[in-house]
């Protein structure tokens, strides 16, 4: 079956018609020369190289995949040539600030590269995925000295970087690590302990790799305020080897291409990168960045399987339709069937509202930081933190959950290796758990945010999504919730707002609550989000083609009756608040 293919012309229909990009960041005038017409022909080319260069290594990434020997991975055959051209074409440095030898261009451009990046081949695309990350994290912790020798390698992708964090028991309490940071006379650091789960941690790919490590000082008080970032590459500026030894890589369900690696830091040189007992601070620039990316990931993947699904539904013929004119022939192609049918609609409906989520919340980034008037930015700042942990969830349950569905138009031909969808899913499980596990984003939106200012910032948000929905006095008839024409975008944006007071109020008398309310409340809150992204669809011109009315169809029907459940939970939860533990 074919490669994974971008196509460029979805994504302009998204971010230029539906988004209105171009107008959004001419307002910053941070991109001069970023009109239109430079961004669409960076998004051909970007798609030309993913589809010719990346895709077709897709399936050699599962099989042989990594291999460790003597301390030392080699990647799967051609991701090397790959990588190099990669970097050597310019694409990590898209984003970058040009005095870094970048080229200065929207973060929202980065966002689709990746999304494509994930989609053609989520193995190889876990080496470049945390150098964005680590290039803001030195840019805004880094000395000028640690600066000077490092950013501009990563900059422009020539060096790889990790983000070690995870030890054998501190995973989602990274307060727990014990990684040793001992201090030394000329105002170095030896690094002591193991590191877990660290993708790319050693590999081929590039010269060196530039390993940004959490761990603690001598004194430092317990918990995560006595962590602090250092900087320890592969290779140390005089060319020595560090003591930074890959004890084994994993053996994992998929990701094959990408070697997750056991780090030891046997006294490994490094740098503190920011202040003493800060470093989570300073890692956090890595990992909210990382997180749009993995959100994106999730999109990409279920994009991908689609691909493969739709293009088996067309081909493969069972069995007359229901409803099919009887002639000579005895089968149809099944996508004329409704049960596949549905699948492909409803798919499709999830990649299409998501994106625009995200390229949405991928603007929001550029306006964040680099738009005139403070008002705007920290409008933008506001959009990404509360919108940043649903789009993760949401996007990488999607992305795991559709594309398991996707194999299902597969019949039996689905779970073997021939066709290549089984990789798909096996390779888009993982998403829901790193950079933060889908839980984990779950009780950040509602504990962490919400409850924090009462709801005020979200029931604003999505108050101004509400007048966004009705700023053109339209009802679209195919996001109406009944025939009398009430707009569901309305209703939904509302019952979240409802249910947010009522949250609100009810954790104020229950401390556990949050913690158990947190998943449906998300879900309920993304669903929204979703109804929302599929107004602003639906309205813009061109929107009424089969290609985008049969999946916004398949969204009023078969999504967003969810709300009334996830709704119907959480008041019942409520009126529940306190009761059950006080008795």
């Amino acid at each position: 079956m074919a490669d994974y293919l971008p196509q460029p012309a979805d994504q302009q229909f998204l971010l230029f018609d539906v988004l209105q990009a171009g107008d959004a960041l001419a307002a910053t005038g941070a991109f001069p020369e970023a009109d239109a017409g430079l961004l669409t022909q960076v998004l051909d080319e970007a798609g030309k190289f993913v589809g010719e260069v990346v895709a077709p290594l897709h399936r050699v990434g599962d099989a042989p995949g990594c291999r460790l020997e003597n301390g030392r991975v080699t990647t799967p055959p051609g991701f090397r040539e790959a990588y190099r051209a990669f970097w050597q074409a310019g694409w990590p440095a898209l984003a970058c600030a040009p005095e870094d030898g970048g080229q200065g261009l929207p973060w929202v451009l980065e966002g689709v590269l990746y999304e494509w990046l994930s989609a053609a081949n989520h193995g190889w695309t876990m080496a470049p995925g945390l150098l964005h990350g680590a290039y803001e994290c030195l840019k805004h912790h880094g000395s000028d000295a640690l600066k000077q020798a490092y950013l501009p390698k990563i900059a422009s992708g020539e060096w790889l970087a990790t983000m070690c964090l995870t030890e054998p028991h501190a995973g989602s309490d990274l307060g727990l690590a014990r990684t040793q940071a001992v201090p030394q006379a000329d105002g170095r650091f030896h690094l002591r302990g193991t590191k877990i789960f660290i993708s790319g941690g050693e590999h081929d790919l590039t010269d060196n790799i530039v390993h940004l490590v959490l761990a603690r000082e001598p004194g430092a008080p317990p918990g995560p305020k006595g962590l602090s970032l250092f900087l320890a590459p592969k290779f140390l500026p005089d060319g020595a080897r560090n003591g930074v030894v890959c004890e084994r890589i994993e053996e994992k369900m998929g990701l094959h291409g990408s070697p997750t690696c056991v780090l030891r830091f046997d006294d490994a040189i490094g740098w503190r990168v920011g202040e003493p007992g800060r470093g989570l601070g300073a890692m956090f620039v890595m990992m909210n960045a990382a997180r749009v990316h993995v959100a994106l990931q999730g999109i990409g993947l279920l994009d991908a399987a689609w691909q493969k699904a739709h293009a088996y539904a067309q081909e493969r013929t069972q069995m007359r339709a229901p409803g099919a004119a009887r002639g000579e022939g005895a089968a149809d192609p099944i996508i004329r069937h409704p049960a596949v049918r549905r699948i492909l609609d409803v798919e499709r409906g999830w990649i299409d509202g998501l994106r625009v989520l995200a390229y949405r919340t991928a603007l929001e980034l550029d306006l964040a930081k680099h738009h005139p008037d403070a008002a705007r930015r920290q409008a933008a700042q506001q959009w990404c933190a509360l919108v940043t942990p649903v789009l993760k969830a949401m996007g990488t349950e999607q992305g795991f959950g559709g594309a398991s569905r996707c194999l299902q138009v597969f019949g039996g031909h689905g779970y073997v290796k021939e066709w290549g969808i089984e990789q798909i899913v096996r390779d888009s499980r993982v998403a829901m758990i790193y950079e933060g596990t889908n839980e984990i984003q779950a009780i950040d939106l509602l504990a962490r945010k919400v409850l924090a200012d009462g709801g005020a910032a979200l029931d604003a948000l999505l108050a101004g999504l509400q007048a966004d929905a009705g700023s053109d006095g339209a009802t679209h008839a195919l996001l109406q919730a009944d025939a009398g024409g009430d707009d569901a975008t309305h209703a939904l944006l509302q019952s979240a707002r409802d249910t947010t007071a009522a949250l609100v109020a009810a954790c104020a008398r229950d401390a556990v609550l949050p913690y158990e309310a947190a998943d449906d409340y998300l879900r309920l809150v993304g669903l929204a989000l979703l109804a929302w992204a599929w107004h602003r669809i639906a309205r813009t011109p061109g929107a009424q083609a089969p290609r985008w009315a049969e999946p916004a169809a398949a969204v009023r029907l078969r999504v967003l009756p969810e709300a009334g459940m996830r709704q119907a939970i959480l008041a019942r939860q409520c009126a529940a608040a306190g009761a059950a533990r006080a008795a």
